[in-house]
């Protein structure tokens, strides 16, 4: 586990100015109790202009049920008037927030997490799926609806539900997918899991009842003999959990408490 008293993100702005009122007063906001942001990785260019942070929200879990816990942040400094600007976006699984941040600019080789005590993919399928949503090949993944199911209990693991419309040719006959993340009670490993649906209702179904195994996508390439893993990996989710907070980086994934259904993000 990663040390529970993490330091503040590395913004770098001391002797800059918001560029606008609006700029300055979102900015505040977002970093108003940044004492609960755990910084996983980080950039700062070496012009000084541009800094990207990735960082675990541990307050999230206090927030809407089912938020994202994961914050990409770009923040752009004006070197000559001494004035910045920021983008943020909120993530519900790691590899997503690296894509955000590698888009906007940042090197991949940085975009890496520099914390390396949280769970760790347990099959070589999960590192398959996790490459595959940090490179989003041809922007083929939109999410359109997340869940995060963190029972703030070392008594369960934890799940996040990632759905995207995928738009590989591949995928017509099943295009909404439903990536699941598991992470095991002790946070040392964690899977991902690709399911196929034909429509976004019936993913949405499927999420709430969890009573059958997960329809499993076809194994991307570079991963063989891997189906029948995946299957047995893939169990239904039991009931109860209760209030502790939770390890400060573990990611949230796992077969954890009673499931509750996907939540529909902010456009």
């Amino acid at each position: 586990m990663a040390n529970t008293y993490a330091p503040v993100p590395d913004y770098r702005i001391e002797g800059f100015e918001a560029a606008t009122e609006r700029i300055e007063e979102g900015f505040l906001s977002l970093t108003l109790s940044d004492d609960m942001f755990v910084p996983l990785a980080e950039h700062h260019s070496p012009d000084g202009r541009d800094t990207y942070l990735l960082l675990y929200d541990r307050a999230a879990i206090w927030g809407i049920p089912g938020m994202a816990e994961y914050v990409s942040l770009h923040i752009t400094r004006d070197i000559e008037q001494r004035t910045f600007d920021f983008e943020y976006e909120s993530h519900p699984v790691i590899p997503l927030a690296q894509n955000w941040l590698i888009r906007q600019g940042c090197p991949a080789e940085s975009a890496e997490l520099s914390n390396n005590h949280g769970p760790r993919p347990a099959d070589a399928l999960t590192a398959r799926l996790d490459d595959l949503l940090r490179a989003n090949p041809d922007d083929r993944y939109k999410v359109i609806d997340h869940y995060t199911h963190n029972p703030s209990s070392f008594d369960f693991g934890l799940e996040v539900r990632t759905l995207v419309y995928d738009s590989h040719p591949g995928s017509a006959s099943a295009p909404y997918r439903l990536f699941l993340e598991e992470t095991t009670k002790d946070f040392r490993s964690y899977t991902v899991r690709e399911g196929a649906f034909a429509t976004a209702e019936a993913a949405d179904i499927w999420a709430m009842e969890q009573s059958t195994p997960l329809p499993l996508a076809p194994a991307p390439q570079g991963t063989v003999g891997l189906r029948a893993e995946a299957a047995r990996a893939c169990s239904t989710v039991k009931a109860g959990s209760l209030a502790v907070a939770p390890p400060p980086v573990a990611p949230p994934r796992s077969t954890a408490a009673a499931p509750a259904p996907p939540r529909r993000s902010a456009p």
